[in-house]
């Protein structure tokens, strides 16, 4: 009997996968046929994904949010999807563009839904390219223009002025032990949560403060 799987790709720790979860478990597929990586799709080379490779048997199906969850260039896309259909002999669903991306339809149509199949991947894949070519541009050209107005990129310099309220009276209540030896400069940075470069550049800006 055919199984049916989901796959959920997040670029990055801070991006939360439930929004996919949800549309996962909403087609009914069980919790424990979810693979979710949580890295980039610059290549295949990921833990779950490979996983779910290794699991599957012909007529078995992959439910996925988009076609960029599956992978961001777009000639291995191609080559990735050929493999499951036609290798592997199992299919792909692509929620986003169901009416299109659905490898069943295609395998209905005999060799005609195969060439249709390899056109409208080559086309949604391509304009998927272009368009995160265009974003990538987009950020250069404003990165540049804030340099050139002299604006500050990243995070903020973190300095005494923009601690928060109970660094502050941690350092108050901790900077004479720190100069007298009674606690490392470690353990104070620990309780600041400051790195070392960070840690010595405040405590100047302190003691430079409090100088009389």
């Amino acid at each position: 009997m055919a199984a049916t799987y989901g796959y959920i790709r997040v670029s990055s720790k801070d991006q939360n996968e439930q929004r996919q979860l949800h549309k996962m478990l909403e087609r009914g597929i069980e919790a424990r046929r979810i693979f979710v990586d949580r890295a980039s799709g610059k290549n295949f080379e990921r833990p779950q994904y490979q996983l779910l490779r290794k699991v599957l048997n012909e007529r078995d199906i992959i439910y996925m949010d988009a076609l960029d969850r599956l992978g961001r260039n777009y000639d291995e896309v191609i080559a990735e999807w050929k493999y499951i259909t036609r290798e592997l002999k199992a299919n792909i669903v692509v929620l986003e563009n169901e009416s299109l991306f659905d490898s069943r339809k295609f395998r209905e149509m005999g060799d005609m839904g195969q060439l249709m199949e390899d056109q409208f991947l080559s086309l949604l894949s391509y304009v998927a390219d272009q368009e995160r070519k265009k974003i990538r541009q987009r950020q250069a050209e404003g990165i540049e223009v804030a340099k050139s107005q002299g604006k500050h990129l990243g995070r903020p310099q973190m300095n005494l002025s923009n601690l928060s309220k109970k660094q502050l009276q941690i350092i108050e209540e901790n900077h004479l032990k720190w100069r007298n030896g009674d606690i490392t400069g470690v353990m104070f940075m620990d309780m600041l949560e400051l790195k070392k470069n960070t840690f010595y550049k405040i405590m100047k800006e302190y003691k430079e403060a409090n100088s009389s």
